[in-house]
């Protein structure tokens, strides 16, 4: 089923996970996809690694799912390292899995990279190239709520997120924010600049002080204030903190909710207890 089509009948739920490395066994990951299954998501995406590493375990991954039926499948897809005919071999082979779904990135450069290496330079173009392949994807894109890192402005990023739209995107998944505030501010001037997709907010439960500094450092969104409090009081003891930042979680969850948002994406980091505590506190599901 395309996503786009779930959207327009409810608020979705779902999550996203990353492929074990290539000398890594897939056991643990095909556990917590049975375990994020028992909370009825509506879609789970799949990323790769840069340059297109562990793309056939993105693929076996996003297969596995699909197959096991309970939702629907999100495929990452990355301008970085892809030719026009490496895109259109990887759709046949989505097709073939089942995948109807696919999130179109520029994707992060690897270490000293100024470009992608490949025949794409924005998701747009991606996007673009895809649409004049075939009508069978539904495609997201992502946005971000506090401005890319390598944009030269907010204005100039709006622009660049209409042109995604424009392209053919069906609708938007946002990078992670810790700020409701940041998120409203970003929906309105979206709107405004005549960006209508629908828009899924994602979110990095809050649960490690370390993680966190880490993410926001190379996502390029800012640590609101009520986080830098929880930091500093609970900081030093690990259980308190990811207690309390578990409770932020919920609280952010439930408020994006009651701001309209159309959907909650949550980024386990392949981890499911404190994502399935997060999910049943907020109410998006009742316990299994």
């Amino acid at each position: 089923m395309k996503i786009v089509d779930r959207i327009r009948n409810h608020k979705t739920l779902s999550f996203e996970v990353f492929p074990p490395k290539s000398d890594k066994p897939i056991e643990p990951l095909l556990e917590t996809l049975e375990q994020l299954n028992a909370l009825s998501p509506d879609f789970i995406s799949c990323t790769y690694g840069a340059m297109g590493s562990n793309k056939g375990r993105n693929l076996e991954v996003v297969s596995k799912i699909q197959t096991d039926g309970v939702c629907d499948a999100l495929s990452h897809y990355t301008c970085v390292g892809n030719s026009r005919e490496d895109v259109a071999c990887a759709l046949k082979e989505y097709a073939a899995a089942g995948v109807e779904n696919l999130l179109a990135l520029r994707g992060d450069f690897p270490a000293g990279a100024v470009r992608t290496h490949g025949d794409f330079s924005h998701a747009n173009d991606l996007i673009s190239f895809i649409r004049s392949q075939t009508d069978q994807f539904c495609i997201a894109a992502a946005c971000y709520p506090e401005k890319h890192l390598l944009a030269d402005s907010f204005e100039k990023d709006l622009e660049a997120l209409k042109r995604k739209q424009d392209s053919g995107a069906s609708f938007l998944i946002t990078q992670l924010c810790f700020s409701a505030e940041a998120y409203l501010r970003f929906r309105d001037r979206a709107r405004s600049g005549g960006i209508h997709l629908p828009i899924i907010v994602g979110i990095l439960p809050l649960l490690k002080k370390d993680g966190l500094v880490r993410m926001t450092l190379s996502n390029g969104c800012s640590i609101p204030a009520e986080v830098s409090a929880l930091v500093g009081r609970y900081g030093e003891n690990e259980e308190s903190f990811r207690s309390a930042g578990q409770s932020y979680t919920v609280e952010l969850v439930q408020r994006f909710l009651r701001e309209g948002a159309d959907g909650i994406h949550l980024y386990t980091l392949n981890h499911y207890s404190d994502v399935a505590d997060i999910v049943l506190a907020a109410g998006l599901r009742s316990r299994p």
